[in-house]
């Protein structure tokens, strides 16, 4: 089951979660995905982990291709950290363990 403090990632919305000055940690990602499937329960835990801290959404490359080229995700999955503005951080790839993505989070929040 979804974490509810997950935030659903669009195109539409993305200007509004990305801007501020909370880390937002993206998770670029397809259903058709393995190891992007194998990452949802790890994102599920850190937004429930570090809920009212940071914000951790998903975005679904296939709905919003946009977004995947304007940030060359050629590869998925994809985190994306961003702080501040519309400008990644920090980007890590493929499947991370929980206590390595809470580890990242403290260290850049």
């Amino acid at each position: 089951m979804a974490s509810p403090n997950v935030i659903e990632l669009t195109e539409a919305n993305w200007n509004e979660h990305v801007s501020g000055n909370t880390l937002l940690v993206a998770d670029f990602w397809a259903p058709w995905c393995g190891p992007c499937r194998r990452l949802s329960p790890t994102i599920d835990a850190i937004a429930d982990q570090f809920a009212g801290k940071v914000k951790v959404g998903k975005l679904n490359v296939d709905e919003n291709p946009n977004l995947a080229v304007k940030y060359d995700v050629m590869t998925i999955p994809r985190i994306l950290f961003f702080k501040g503005s519309d400008k990644p951080i920090h980007t890590e790839s493929g499947v991370l363990s929980p206590d390595e993505l809470a580890q990242l989070i403290t260290k850049l929040a």
